[in-house]
């Protein structure tokens, strides 16, 4: 089952998430359930949140990755929302 992962990041965290892209981006390679991700930009196209879509069992699973992405445990997010999400195009 696909679910979206939708986060922004704290005001004024962009080096939280810079310190921490490695680690995110190994994460995401490692765990093999993220179908495609990418940054959220603001107006200066600097990166301000994620949207993540896994392919994972159930909402369970699904937090459980979210919990344990090296942003989140950096406290990188002001908010996090984690949807069901089906496929159409793409």
């Amino acid at each position: 089952m696909r679910f979206a992962l939708m986060t922004t990041d704290k005001p004024g965290a962009l080096q939280v998430r810079l310190d921490n892209r490695d680690a995110h981006l190994a994460y995401i390679a490692d765990t093999g359930v993220v179908e495609m991700a990418g940054p959220f930009l603001d107006n200066g196209d600097q990166m301000c949140g994620s949207l993540i879509v896994l392919e994972v069992a159930d909402l369970a699973a699904a937090q459980a990755w979210a919990d344990n992405d090296p942003y989140a445990k950096a406290g990188l997010f002001s908010d996090v929302r984690i949807q069901a999400w089906k496929k159409v195009v793409g």
